[in-house]
């Protein structure tokens, strides 16, 4: 029977008491840490070291820990949700980690995702996109169709679902040189275009979500590839791609 492992670490982490205060990387130590627990969970340890010690805990964003909400969205080592590909931070685990390693762990930089305390980044750009354009408005009063009844073909919605994967997380933007969203918005636009229900708004879809892009301030595409590399759901570039073809079509009507 394996024997759980314990690890010291020391962590070296961001620590901003608000938008707009100066923040700074604050040394910590942690010790007995089970190699069997998520980064989450170390976290949640050493901030309840930090409250025994009657010191403030780190603030950090997580909701489901199962890999699926995008919340737990931090820079470890210099790497969007860490060492492990296509991994949230919440499904990494600290035997990815060595004994006596030290840690640094900051939030997502960018200037569409401001600091709001610590490691938590306000990401309500994501929200506004979506917003502008990520929906359907199908008629089916009278006229309900199981959904089962359309025709689609199996390429078209495989390619829908994996757009569709999108979990929102950022890490394609904190990792583009230039903060570029693409990525995100070519996912959303990709999920509906590719299917018969989103092709009622497809035009006004594409223009508006670019435009609301644009409007928060995030950069734009070079081709430099690093958002499909650090995305935990392994997002194709190929969206980016299409929400282009989309985006000229649209241009031209």
């Amino acid at each position: 029977m394996a024997t759980k492992k314990n690890i010291n670490i020391k962590l070296k982490i961001w620590r901003q008491k608000n938008a707009k205060e100066k923040g700074k990387i604050v040394d910590y130590k942690l010790d007995n840490v089970s190699t069997d627990s998520s980064f989450l969970e170390m976290l949640d340890q050493l901030n309840e070291q930090l409250v025994n010690e009657r010191q403030e805990p780190v603030a950090f964003d997580h909701d489901c820990r199962e890999g699926i909400c995008g919340m737990c969205s931090l820079y470890i080592n210099g790497q969007a949700h860490g060492p492990d590909s296509r991994t949230t931070t919440c499904q990494l685990h600290m035997r990815k980690f060595k004994d006596g390693e030290t840690i640094y762990i900051e939030p997502w930089r960018s200037k569409a995702f401001p600091v709001v305390k610590d490691l938590v980044v306000d990401r309500s750009s994501f929200d506004r996109i979506q917003q502008a354009g990520g929906f359907v408005s199908v008629n089916t009063s009278g006229n309900t169709i199981d959904a089962n009844a359309t025709p689609i073909p199996k390429d078209d919605a495989d390619k829908a679902f994996e757009a569709a994967a999108c979990i929102g997380c950022g890490a394609c933007v904190a990792s583009c040189k230039n903060g570029s969203a693409m990525l995100f918005v070519g996912a959303k636009v990709s999920q509906y275009a590719l299917l018969p229900q989103g092709k009622v708004e497809a035009t006004q879809r594409v223009l508006n979500m670019v435009r609301q892009m644009d409007e928060e301030g995030f950069g734009n595409c070079t081709n430099t590839g690093a958002c499909e590399v650090e995305c935990p759901k392994g997002i194709s570039l190929e969206n980016i791609a299409r929400m282009n073809r989309e985006y000229l079509k649209a241009s031209i009507k």
